[in-house]
């Protein structure tokens, strides 16, 4: 699964990116998802391309330094943790709303068959 994404979009800032030929790839519809929200919040302005490299190498630096494989299977897993931290960070979504949000996700991602959308429930 491949999306497009604006060419003025460094790509380059993002070493580790699984891509191919056409841009980005993703093995599950949610890292399309992830990507997806954050090249929105990115395009909205509420941080630079710059500021979310910077939180993803974070991600990973700290992932590396805790000793974790990196074989390049949980590199969306990172991309959601940096998200989650550069969102908080922003003070876009309080603390205890982003963490119900995270457990109804994680819950509507299990109960979501292969290749269905993903749906939350409303708030």
């Amino acid at each position: 699964m491949t999306t497009s994404i604006p060419p003025d979009t460094d790509l380059g800032a993002l070493p580790a990116l699984p891509r191919d030929d056409e841009g980005p790839v993703f093995k599950a519809p949610w890292e399309a998802q992830a990507f997806a929200i954050t090249l929105t919040l990115h395009l909205r302005g509420i941080f630079t391309w710059r500021e979310w490299a910077d939180a993803l190498a974070a991600e990973l630096a700290a992932v590396a330094t805790r000793g974790e494989p990196d074989d390049g299977s949980h590199y969306y897993e990172h991309w959601l943790a940096a998200l989650e931290k550069l969102v908080a960070r922003k003070k876009l979504i309080l603390g205890d709303v982003l963490e119900r949000r995270v457990d109804e996700w994680d819950a509507a991602a299990r109960a979501t068959p292969h290749g269905k959308p993903i749906e939350l429930p409303p708030r």
